[in-house]
């Protein structure tokens, strides 16, 4: 919570709070089942108790999943903004022993608020390959009940990864999503101004960029300064492409991530506002 209200309240910074009509946030390493997240975040940033507000539970393709239900909830309310939220804090969930996971994640957060523009442009693509033997963390649940069973093998409440499975996996579903959305917008790749893939491994971004056609110099990577965060890489990446002053009223904005589930989700959306 403490990491998720510092990012909002940079996020909310000079605006009228009032506006907030929804709370999404992105997590898979909430304080509490329940409530969520996004509740205790309303309670804490004082917002009205008027709003929708909800965790999203699509690990690190939570981000975009979190802009698209977002979106879809301001078309019901004409004038008002959403708050969107990444947090994780997957140090609660890295098994420190396990060299093949403990040295690839970080823990952070990152918020954007959104407006929406009915005459914009906003393309989103999505999909789920049901699966744990990829990429999971087993429920943890401490309970004598006799209806709480163990599911068999493995580590409790700790990432597990088959990391060359979801390499490839990645790859395919990122190429897949950036194609359909651009092309739903009647895009070509080279024509989108930035993209900011979820960072996860610098060579899953190699990968993607050649089959895409695009120049590296398009895409944001910060993966050698926080690791990988989960739903909150694409959220701290998206705001440091905007302080960053390359983002100009118009420009084009790929988000593309990947995570457990498997999920994946891809949206493209034109800046038409102020920067």
């Amino acid at each position: 919570l403490d990491m998720a209200a510092a990012a909002a309240r940079q996020a909310l910074e000079g605006l009228d709070v009032s506006l907030v009509g929804a709370v999404v946030v992105s997590t898979i390493t909430p304080d509490y089942l329940t409530p969520s997240l996004a509740c205790l975040l309303q309670r804490e940033l004082g917002l009205s108790e008027e709003i929708a507000a909800m965790d999203i539970n699509c690990a690190c393709a939570g981000y975009v999943m979190a802009l698209k239900t977002a979106h879809a909830l301001l078309s019901d309310m004409p004038g008002r903004i959403a708050l969107v939220v990444g947090c994780e804090m997957l140090s609660r969930i890295t098994d420190y022993a396990d060299r093949s996971t403990c040295v690839l994640f970080g823990d952070g957060a990152g918020a954007a608020v959104i407006r929406r523009d009915e005459a914009g442009t906003f393309e989103f693509y999505c999909g789920a390959r049901g699966g744990e033997e990829q990429l999971s963390c087993r429920a943890a649940y401490l309970s004598n009940s006799p209806h709480v069973r163990r599911l068999g093998d493995g580590a409790y409440g700790a990432i597990q990864m088959n990391g060359s499975e979801v390499f490839r996996f990645a790859v395919e579903v990122c190429v897949r999503g950036v194609t359909k959305t651009l092309s739903d917008a009647g895009k070509a790749p080279s024509e989108a101004e930035h993209y900011i893939f979820h960072q996860a491994n610098r060579r899953i971004i190699d990968g993607i960029v050649p089959r895409l056609g695009i120049e590296h110099e398009k895409c944001l990577i910060n993966i050698e300064k926080y690791g990988n965060t989960s739903s909150a890489t694409c959220a701290i990446a998206l705001d440091e492409l905007f302080r960053s002053g390359k983002v100009r009223p118009g420009d084009g904005i790929i988000l593309s991530a990947f995570g457990g589930g498997l999920s994946f989700a891809t949206a493209y959306f034109v800046q038409n506002g102020e920067v």
